[in-house]
């Protein structure tokens, strides 16, 4: 049987990435990696680096904010509180905040995120 967890979130953790957004590791555990959680923060006018994750899906949920999803070379999408991006594992992405306030999107990925997946493209 699973074990049961409750992790509270600590927004001091949250870091600044190479990729030109802030995130906080929600859940990324070391012992189970079958999945992951992590919050972004876009700043304004902020576009993310172009990037993949090799073999590890990602699902986006935006929580606050708007922005300009792009994935791969044909997909290009406004998103904005509530919409929900799947993003195919080895795909081109990125992210543009085209509002005036902080773009927040929930993270999840399959299998759990790893730097070993994280290849960037610029």
């Amino acid at each position: 049987m699973d074990k049961i967890l409750h992790i509270k979130t600590d927004d001091t953790k949250e870091f600044l990435t190479e990729e030109r957004c802030h995130i906080i590791e929600l859940l990324n555990n070391p012992s189970d990696r079958s999945s992951s959680i992590a919050r972004a923060r876009v700043e304004p006018d902020v576009t993310t680096a172009w990037h993949r994750l090799k073999d590890t899906a990602e699902m986006y949920y935006i929580l606050e904010g708007k922005g300009l999803m792009e994935i791969g070379e044909d997909y290009t999408q406004e998103v904005s509180k509530g919409d929900i991006i799947k993003i195919p594992e080895n795909t081109a992405q990125r992210i543009t905040n085209t509002g005036v306030e902080d773009l927040l999107i929930l993270c999840f990925c399959l299998p759990a995120f790893g730097m070993e997946n994280y290849e960037g493209l610029e």
